[in-house]
């Protein structure tokens, strides 16, 4: 599998560097789309503040993508929901660092979780 990512500089905004605007996928043998992951710990608790449920989501996606034979590294695509647009800053590093500053097509949308103690939802695409 190879992995393109596509980014044109002319005509469109430019992402900051910490995403592509797109991410082709050549060659791959399998998908796994994970559905949206919270910052809840195993008894199903979320954790105490935005820091300890991304810290959460990350540890959960590891886990989810381990059970497929695959990590963090197979993600081709992500989508995070926030609770509030002050998180962005905070979910931005958070992804950044655990792709290791990998950049991958991402967005992140403002909205109300179903549980007011959910303050992120990450869902994610990976290829292998």
């Amino acid at each position: 599998m190879e992995l393109v990512p596509h980014n044109p500089a002319d005509g469109i905004y430019a992402t900051g560097g910490d995403w592509v605007h797109a991410m082709e996928v050549r060659g791959p043998s399998r998908f796994l789309f994970v559905s949206g992951t919270m910052g809840l710990d195993a008894a199903g608790d979320p954790g105490a503040g935005l820091a300890e449920q991304l810290d959460l989501i990350w540890a959960n996606l590891r886990r989810v993508l381990a059970s497929a034979d695959m990590t963090v590294d197979n993600i081709v695509r992500l989508t995070s929901y926030l609770r509030d647009a002050s998180y962005a800053e905070a979910n931005a590093a958070a992804r950044v660092a655990a792709l290791g500053g990998r950049a991958v097509p991402t967005t992140a949308i403002v909205a109300t979780t179903l549980v007011s103690d959910w303050l992120v939802e990450i869902e994610v695409i990976a290829a292998g």
